[in-house]
């Protein structure tokens, strides 16, 4: 009867163990998919201020949407480091979201300048930076959606029976998606020629 119960208590005992481990390596496997976004977010922020700089000696006179993408890029940088320092913070990864989001929007009010001024659509230093922030947002897509895949898997395994009285009973909290909002509706362009 000792025995039965001391073989009881020790499978008790492992179910917590391998349902606890198990809870710690899902945290950080998504806490490692959002270091990967990071690396993309910050080649992104380092790549913007060298696309304005270059489209600059173009379409100075349209300096507004220039200071607009610089503007937003500083903000979606510093959203960036808060969202890094706990990206189980869900208030972070929405400012984060909320951040990328603008700076999506100001990089096609310029993108859409591009277009309506030939120089600066043929400079070949410029079609270089575009084609590198496009290959990055294609990563950053991938990272983000590793994170989300991250997320879920925890968040699940957080959720269903029996692993949900280990969380509860250690402490582990839900994870937020990191999502941004890809459809933000834009300002019209207000193309000046004089």
């Amino acid at each position: 009867m000792i025995y039965a119960s001391i073989a009881v208590l020790a499978l008790a005992v492992g179910i917590v163990i391998v349902l606890f481990n198990r809870l710690v390596m899902l945290r950080n496997r998504f806490k490692n998919a959002f270091s990967q976004i990071e690396v993309q977010l910050k080649r992104r922020h380092d790549l913007v201020p060298n696309l304005v700089e270059a489209a600059r000696a173009y379409i100075s006179h349209e300096r507004q949407t220039l200071e607009a993408v610089i503007a937003a890029r500083n903000r979606a940088a510093g959203a960036a480091q808060g969202a890094a320092a706990d990206p189980t913070n869900a208030r972070a990864l929405k400012e984060l979201g909320e951040a990328e989001s603008g700076l999506t929007a100001a990089l096609g009010r310029l993108f859409a300048l591009q277009e309506s001024y030939p120089d600066l659509k043929a400079n070949q230093v410029i079609a270089q930076l575009v084609e590198e922030l496009t290959s990055t947002e294609n990563r950053i897509a991938f990272a983000r959606q590793a994170f989300n895949d991250g997320v879920m898997g925890y968040n699940t395994a957080r959720e269903v029976f029996p692993g949900n009285l280990i969380a509860a009973g250690f402490g582990f909290g839900p994870a937020p998606l990191f999502e941004i909002d890809d459809r933000k509706e834009t300002e019209p362009v207000r193309v000046n020629l004089r």
